[in-house]
């Protein structure tokens, strides 16, 4: 497990209100379970969460204690929690806090709305073109077969093989409409079954996140080239040059 600052400006939203909005937000990563952020206590709205007697012990962090997130006529049972004696090997503060994430309407890094949960800055989605010839059967039938599809490569995942539509039998295919679920890398997946069936058996992302293209025409500045760069009126530290760092290392 490990706890890291982030850049990241993140913002809890709950009932028509802000709960929490910080810059100071430190991630909590672990290998069983998705990442977690942590906000100072100073930049929690402190009067929409009221204590509750209700605890739970984690082998790693400790006891957590739970308070209710109340807005107006809302209540989020148990939807904000600390850990005010963690064990000495977790490497968190008493005074930082954390929120149920399904349990909130909305979670914002910058101005974007992030879904299921932060993003792993050390999790990767790469997906390349293949010429692989790949095969799907399923009850003894061929239902897709192509020497075009797509690999994706996701850290700690299986390798997923995406197939154009036009290489698949959608005539022996349904949809699942009542099922949805989502990624916060790729985002919102829908599902097929094979009719008559009652297990879904592939999905795809009709409209995927769309990272990269968001940066299209913009321009970034090496802060370490230029006089000063500021954000929200405040300098920003000049990074080391990557190859200052590997100079040292020499």
């Amino acid at each position: 497990m490990s706890v890291e600052p982030t850049p990241r400006r993140v913002r809890v939203e709950f009932g028509g209100q802000t709960i929490a909005d910080s810059k100071r937000v430190i991630l909590f990563r672990w290998s069983r379970g998705t990442p977690t952020y942590y906000f100072p206590r100073a930049d929690v709205r402190a009067d929409f969460l009221i204590p509750t007697s209700s605890t739970a012990e984690d082998p790693l962090k400790g006891v957590a204690h739970f308070s209710d997130v109340v807005v107006g006529n809302r209540t989020a049972e148990q939807g904000a929690f600390t850990y005010a004696d963690p064990v000495p090997e977790w490497p968190g503060r008493p005074d930082y806090v954390a929120f149920a994430w399904e349990k909130m309407d909305r979670w914002l890094e910058e101005t974007e709305e992030v879904i299921k949960h932060p993003r792993d800055p050390y999790h990767r989605v790469d997906v390349a073109q293949s010429d692989r010839h790949v095969r799907v059967v399923v009850g003894g039938q061929t239902i897709a077969d192509t020497t075009r599809p797509k690999l994706l490569f996701e850290t700690q995942m299986p390798t997923r093989y995406y197939i154009p539509q036009d290489d698949i039998r959608m005539d022996l295919l349904e949809p699942v409409p009542d099922l949805k679920t989502s990624c916060p890398y790729k985002g919102e997946a829908s599902y097929w079954k094979v009719k008559g069936a009652v297990q879904e058996i592939a999905w795809a992302y009709l409209a995927p996140l769309p990272e990269c293209p968001k940066i299209a025409g913009l321009i970034s500045f090496y802060n370490e080239r230029v006089d000063e760069v500021h954000v929200d009126d405040e300098p920003e530290p000049k990074p080391l040059p990557r190859w200052h760092s590997m100079r040292a290392r020499l």
